[in-house]
């Protein structure tokens, strides 16, 4: 199956070569009007209008060789026998195994409980924390609170004094 594909993308490669060196032969529509005016075309390998001809089919020919090998290629590379699956299937397959417990020693599980407890503890110390921080935001409103009600107070006093100093 192998050989198929090399065989393949070397057709592709060279057809594709091909194209390029037939596209770049080829003249634009302008130099034909040259030519009808005795540019010395008439005297060329294929005649007045037969390159044009000859070098337009071919490159129409070689298009549809290049369309067959993409689609080809596409085919084949798409059946080749999938591998295992993925990296990370083969890095879990490969992890050595620990060694087996003896009779008189703690099983594995131990740090695992011990590891729970310790999540535990974490997630009651969060949530202490959080209660102490709602807790402080509540304490710092009421006291921004006061004192706004403070300041205008002593707004107030200050304002009816200099009313007073007023004269009338």
């Amino acid at each position: 199956m192998n050989w198929i594909f090399s065989l393949l993308l070397t057709v592709h490669i060279l057809v594709a070569l091909a194209i390029i060196g037939l596209v770049l032969m080829q003249h634009g529509k302008g130099a034909d009007m040259g030519a009808a005016f005795g540019s010395g075309a008439s005297g060329s390998l294929f005649g007045a209008t037969g390159s044009a001809n000859f070098l337009s089919r071919t490159t129409g020919v070689l298009a549809a060789v290049f369309f067959v090998t993409s689609l080809s290629l596409a085919y084949v590379a798409s059946s080749k026998p999938k591998t295992t699956g993925s990296v990370m299937e083969e890095t879990v397959q490969s992890q050595a195994v620990s060694k087996p417990v003896a009779e008189g020693e703690k099983s594995p599980a131990a740090p695992v409980e011990a590891d729970l407890k310790a999540v535990d503890s974490k997630a009651a110390e969060a949530k202490n924390v959080d209660s102490k921080v709602t807790e402080s935001k509540a304490v710092d409103a009421k006291a921004v609170e006061s004192k706004a009600v403070e300041s205008k107070a002593v707004e107030s006093k200050a304002v009816e004094s200099k009313a007073k100093d007023i004269p009338k």
